[in-house]
């Protein structure tokens, strides 16, 4: 049987602002970093050993692992960091203050963008052009994306470096983003399209599953 624990990284400062983020690289916050001691604290006391921790190419989710496992004195496990774990992209929004985008908006159509499966934000002119994206397909960079276009790109991370490790007994920590671990979740639980939209993910929170030996789902819950 193999473990697979899922993280949301501590706070941001895009969260403390309530701004949409997406793609874009911003810091935790000292309650940010906290978070990541506490969740890592928690993960050391289940004494879990980690074969592989996986995270996205934003610093917010990068450091939380780094912090995670520093706790849990396992950072000489080896770390794959994929822009497949990015958070989804919030295309034009990014930048934007939530509470402004409602009265801009209005807030049915700002909960279609921010909770529908389908529903796609206003896009960039253009793609990223970050150093940190050179290896990613013009083609295949983002200029705004649904949640269920996240989870399209998530998909072979998913079944090509996650599903192996389970597969061979192997336990895995992914540290990513509330969007793309709502994808995960929806993947991993069958989630329907509809209910997926009652999913929630909070900063610093670590849900946890078990597999059995033919990857079938016998045990899911909460650490903390």
């Amino acid at each position: 049987m193999a473990k697979l624990v899922i993280v949301r990284h501590g706070e941001s400062l895009a969260n403390q602002l309530n701004t949409y983020t997406g793609w874009s690289d911003v810091p935790l916050t000292d309650k940010g970093r906290l978070e990541a001691h506490q969740v890592g604290q928690q993960l050391q006391a289940t004494g879990i050993q980690f074969a592989q921790v996986h995270t996205s190419l934003l610093k917010r989710a990068i450091l939380t692992s780094y912090i995670i496992l520093e706790e849990m004195d396992q950072l000489a496990i080896p770390m794959t960091k994929s822009w497949r774990l990015n958070e989804r992209h919030y295309g034009a929004l990014r930048g934007l203050n939530k509470e402004t985008t409602r009265r801009v908006f209005g807030v049915a159509q700002v909960a279609r963008w921010r909770r529908s499966y389908t529903a796609i934000p206003p896009l960039l002119t253009q793609v990223s052009q970050e150093r940190r994206y050179r290896l990613v397909p013009l083609a295949s960079r983002p200029r705004g994306e649904s949640l269920a276009q996240a989870t399209q790109r998530l998909l072979p991370y998913w079944q090509d470096q996650i599903v192996p490790g389970l597969r061979q007994g192997r336990d895995q920590l992914v540290v990513a983003h509330g969007s793309t671990l709502r994808a995960l979740i929806k993947v991993i639980e069958q989630i329907s399209d509809q209910a997926i939209d009652g999913v929630e993910v909070a900063n610093g929170e670590a849900l946890y599953y078990q597999f059995d030996a033919t990857l079938q789902l016998i045990e899911k819950g909460r650490l903390g």
